[in-house]
């Protein structure tokens, strides 16, 4: 099936200046302003700098197994032992070249089309909420919760 296979950050929701809902590249969200963060404290830029790339550096590992594997990208500054450690303590496993928390999402065929499930639970309007979401939007890239990713070739 064409949904299953490795599928890499593509954008990320963001709202523009009239709170309109735009989707923003991986150079442009690391570039983007920091409004929450005193952008005069270096090591405060810094440290949004890193969790914008290492968001920028996610991707969806989708299996035949009906699941979805969320994958890191290794941290830059991360050394071999700190990749070892990690791994041996059980926080992290390797996929893909990747590091996986060991979370994982359903995900099944409804009416042909991939749909899966957010894991969020809850009422709307006094009706129960259905936490399956369609996966991929019209331009067929997977739309996992806010962020976009498209198919690795």
């Amino acid at each position: 099936m064409e949904f299953v296979g490795k599928w890499v950050f593509h954008s990320i929701a963001a709202r523009d200046d009239n709170f309109e809902l735009i989707y923003l590249d991986a150079e442009e969200y690391i570039k983007s302003p920091m409004p929450y963060v005193d952008e005069n404290n270096p090591d405060e830029v810094e440290d949004e700098i890193r969790e914008r790339k290492r968001i920028a550096g996610t991707a969806l590992e989708v299996c035949e197994d009906g699941k979805i594997y969320p994958l890191m990208a290794i941290p830059e500054e991360a050394t071999k032992e700190d990749i070892d450690e990690a791994v041996k303590s059980g926080e992290f496993f390797l996929r893909c070249g990747m590091l996986w928390d060991g979370s994982s999402f359903d995900w099944e065929i409804r009416d042909g089309e991939p749909w899966y499930n957010t894991g969020i639970e809850g009422e709307v309007f006094g009706e129960k909420a259905d936490p399956w979401q369609k996966a991929l939007d019209e331009n067929g890239l997977f739309d996992f919760m806010t962020t976009k990713f498209v198919k690795e070739a």
